[in-house]
């Protein structure tokens, strides 16, 4: 008597070969779904990372430029008037940080609730 074609698939499977399958299209899954992600996300935050030191030391060599050019350029703050460049050029560093928080929390807004 013939088997039934269906009953040939069954013949060779086996409860271990499907479990050692399944893990392994997990594996894959988790690889693929996951980890690749979090990779290429690590690159990103490691650039914007970086260039956020570069940018921050950038800012701070502008401001020590703004300081020593309001030292030679103004000598007359020279004595007991020499503390007023220094003033300056925190009132600029907070200016620069107020602008920038300003910028960051503009960009983020109120959140809107349901669908339009």
């Amino acid at each position: 008597m013939k088997t039934p074609k269906w009953r040939s698939i069954w013949r060779g499977a086996s409860l271990q070969r499907d479990f050692e399958e399944l893990r392994a299209v997990l594996v894959r899954y988790v690889k693929e779904e996951t980890i690749a992600p979090l990779k290429s996300m690590g690159r990103f935050l490691a650039f914007g990372a970086l260039g956020s030191i570069f940018v921050g030391f950038g800012g701070v060599l502008m401001l020590l430029g703004v300081l020593r050019y309001l030292q030679w350029q103004f000598p007359f703050f020279d004595g007991s008037e020499s503390w007023i460049p220094y003033a300056i050029v925190v009132v600029i560093a907070m200016g620069a940080i107020g602008l920038t928080l300003w910028r960051i929390f503009a960009s983020v807004g109120p959140r809107r609730r349901g669908g339009a």
